[in-house]
């Protein structure tokens, strides 16, 4: 976890901002890439850092908030 934390860059925030803000969201790849612009390796690169620092999973096709299965209603 730290490690990402060393290297994490202003995309990194803000694809985990609009996880955290979004507790339900899940997006596949081409999704993320059109909703956070940049570079399309540049986007999967950082959805794939955050799955490895167990932030975020990656269920299918689609990338979810890790603890997604710990919310109740």
């Amino acid at each position: 976890m730290t490690e990402i934390l060393e290297r994490a860059t202003e995309l990194h925030f803000r694809i985990w901002t609009e996880f955290t803000t979004m507790p339900g969201l899940r997006l596949t790849r081409e999704q993320a890439c059109r909703l956070f612009g940049g570079e399309p390796n540049e986007v999967v690169d950082a959805l794939q850092d955050l799955v490895d620092a167990a932030l975020l999973s990656r269920v299918g096709s689609y990338y979810i908030r890790a603890d997604f299965g710990s919310f109740t209603a």
